[in-house]
């Protein structure tokens, strides 16, 4: 896929975006690391999705119903939200917003596929860890991410990739899914 100009934002108070994967681009990304999980787990035995609050949610239920048409087999899926696992939560100035973590599953045993929908420095998915590890002691933990942007900080590296997308540290990535209201498309955003 060509990437398009840099064009004007539909949201307010940012500069300019970049398009660097379409709707097309994302359902082809989600299928292949579907596929791909399927491969190296041999099917879905003992295999269960945890989605990291918000995007990874989204994406992780998506990833489950691609699992699910291809295998005919439906998998267990979490909902993991690690606001109060990470390690800048003294430095923030507002209060953090507690959202809802539900694993309605025991993970002892299991392998869980972490779901994200952008891999930067790594803090996230450690504190992700950390919380899963809370709730008891998976067999193995992989990682599954739409977009890795890089810039690792902790070493972190993702079983399952959607795209790599290199960018500077002036750039941001914004995945936008229609779950939450936009159209399916990924940006890249000047800071």
């Amino acid at each position: 896929m060509s990437e398009s100009p840099m064009r004007p934002s539909t949201h307010a108070g940012r500069q300019q975006e970049r398009l660097v994967m379409e709707s097309g681009d994302m359902t082809r990304a989600m299928t292949r690391i579907a596929h791909e999980i399927l491969e190296r787990n041999k099917g879905v035995k003992d295999l269960a999705l945890v989605g990291i609050r918000t995007g990874g949610v989204h994406l992780a239920h998506r990833l489950a119903r691609r699992i699910q048409e291809i295998e005919g087999a439906a998998i267990p899926i979490g909902e993991l939200d690690i606001t109060l696992y990470r390690d800048d939560l003294a430095l923030r100035k507002e209060q953090p917003i507690l959202r809802r973590t539900s694993v309605p599953f025991d993970i002892s045993g299991k392998i869980i596929v972490l779901v994200d929908d952008v891999l930067f420095t790594g803090r996230t998915i450690r504190a992700a860890m950390d919380g899963l590890i809370d709730l008891g002691r998976p067999a193995e933990i992989q990682l599954a991410v739409l977009v890795d942007r890089g810039h690792r900080q902790l070493p972190i590296k993702a079983t399952y990739i959607g795209k790599n997308i290199p960018t500077s540290r002036e750039e941001n990535i914004h995945v936008l899914l229609e779950e939450a209201g936009d159209d399916d498309r990924v940006v890249i955003v000047k800071a």
